[in-house]
């Protein structure tokens, strides 16, 4: 599975990209506004944009559904849009995770965090509402709610990384 790179635009969204096998660099922005934008560059300058589709939200949905998009993510970025103060995040649990083979209630994320994992992302599929007897492995693609800041927090706890200040 690619690494997908995730940059922040200010004032604009948020850029996701990685390198395809085949010598391209393949990307979303997501506007604030909904609008998405694919685009196609070349591995050596990743800013030196090839080829770029401009789609609406609607548009977008239309493609990931094509291309196999969790009805799961759509709901929850839906929710996220709504709700003032609410954050969402993809993490990624890294190899060497203290919590890597082991059931998802071991972390106790919501007490330590205030942040909630609400589904996983396995292998391309997508597991929602994931039980505590659920096992968590080194790769898995876990979905976290909260606050901007417990979001962040369970970020750097589920990987065994200090907390920010």
């Amino acid at each position: 599975m690619p690494r997908i790179e995730e940059t922040s635009l200010p004032g604009v969204g948020r850029r996701f990209d990685f390198d395809a096998e085949y010598g391209k660099r393949v990307g979303v922005i997501t506007h604030r506004d909904g609008k998405r934008e694919i685009f196609v560059a070349s591995k050596e300058d990743p800013d030196a944009c090839a080829q770029a589709i401009v789609l609406t939200e609607a548009e977008a949905e239309a493609v990931a559904d094509m291309l196999g998009g969790s009805t799961v993510t759509r709901q929850v970025t839906t929710l996220t849009n709504e709700v003032e103060g609410l954050a969402i995040d993809w993490i990624t649990l890294e190899d060497g995770s203290p919590f890597g083979d082991r059931p998802l209630g071991a972390t106790m994320l919501r007490t330590q965090t205030g942040a909630s994992i609400v589904a996983i992302v396995r292998q391309g599929t997508a597991i929602p509402a994931p039980g505590p007897d659920e096992i968590l492995r080194a790769t898995d693609v876990l979905v976290v709610v909260g606050t901007p800041a417990g979001v962040l927090r369970a970020a750097h706890y589920l990987n065994g990384k200090p907390q920010p200040a």
